[in-house]
């Protein structure tokens, strides 16, 4: 219990401190643009129509909302954030305690090899995420849609328990559930790359022999998540684009956005105007090629 109180409090910090990143993140996801492109260098010397980026994001928006609108859905991602710890944490104990109750003497975990050892963990931790992500995805919608509502300047999400009402009222269930589907195949799928991945590298790259190879280790697992992050990025690039998709908001309806039918066309258009990395990068954002800047609809077309 103490572990999971102490990466509660641990995680709604990091929450906390990394929220503005998150809300400019989405707002660029959701194509939104308030600031037309300036030259710049890049890397090379060479003169480049660069975007603004996450500072001077960060402070068109003080600018209009100050400090207090770079925290613009924090209250229902700090939900999110404890309710999927807390799940995530009863999921795996559930799991341990299955494992002490086996008869005693069992030596089946000894006689697993290595990797399906890894298979092992990596399904028990699927299973885990996955419960957490059913459980706190309605606050994720939330959570997006509040911060969406800049682009239109609507105040229709005003907090956790008039949303969930405006939710429930106007799209049912469902409606708590835009999105979930690439979300949680994005988890899915990185996860288990990461592992595997992780798993080779230690197995047939490094030797055991090396001094520092537990911290090797970890950094490879490091490396490995973040490789396949960038791998899955599409997926969380959908899912966000569907929890806010013809939501009654201006950022989510056109001309802001088209009105998706599902997921799947959303995954294909993106695919065919080459968007599907939109908002990946918030420090080193180049303008779209052979797209021209919309100064009143402040977006690419």
């Amino acid at each position: 219990m103490a572990d999971t109180c102490s990466q509660m409090l641990l995680g709604s910090g990091l929450t906390v401190l990394s929220h503005p990143l998150m809300y400019i993140k989405v707002l660029v996801q959701v194509g939104h643009e308030p600031l037309p492109p300036s030259l710049g260098r890049n890397l090379f010397g060479r003169q480049v129509y660069q975007l603004p980026g996450f500072f001077a994001y960060a402070k068109h928006i003080v600018k209009i909302d100050g400090k207090a609108g770079l925290f613009k859905g924090l209250a229902p991602r700090l939900c999110a954030g404890t309710i999927g710890t807390l799940v995530h944490s009863r999921v795996i104990q559930n799991y341990q305690k299955a494992d002490k109750t086996e008869e005693p003497g069992n030596s089946q975990k000894e006689d697993l090899s290595s990797l399906q050892q890894v298979v092992n963990e990596t399904a028990r931790e699927m299973v885990a995420r996955s419960c957490a992500t059913i459980v706190t995805h309605p606050f994720h919608v939330i959570t997006l849609r509040c911060m969406v509502q800049f682009i239109g300047r609507e105040t229709k999400y005003s907090g956790v328990f008039d949303s969930v009402v405006t939710i429930y009222r106007e799209e049912g269930i469902l409606g708590f559930f835009a999105g979930f589907i690439p979300r949680l195949l994005g988890d899915v799928i990185s996860l288990w790359l990461c592992n595997m991945l992780a798993h080779l590298i230690n197995t047939y790259v490094l030797d055991n022999s090396m001094s520092h190879v537990g911290e090797i280790k970890n950094c490879s697992q490091a490396v490995t998540g973040f490789f396949a992050s960038m791998l899955t990025y599409p997926f969380l690039l959908v899912s966000n684009l569907m929890a806010v998709n013809n939501c009654g908001l201006a950022g989510g309806l056109p001309p802001n956005a088209p009105a998706y039918p599902s997921w799947v066309d959303c995954w294909r258009t993106l695919s065919r105007e080459g968007n599907m990395s939109r908002g990946n990068s918030l420090f080193f954002r180049k303008m779209p090629a052979g797209k021209m800047y919309a100064v009143d609809q402040k977006r690419f077309f």
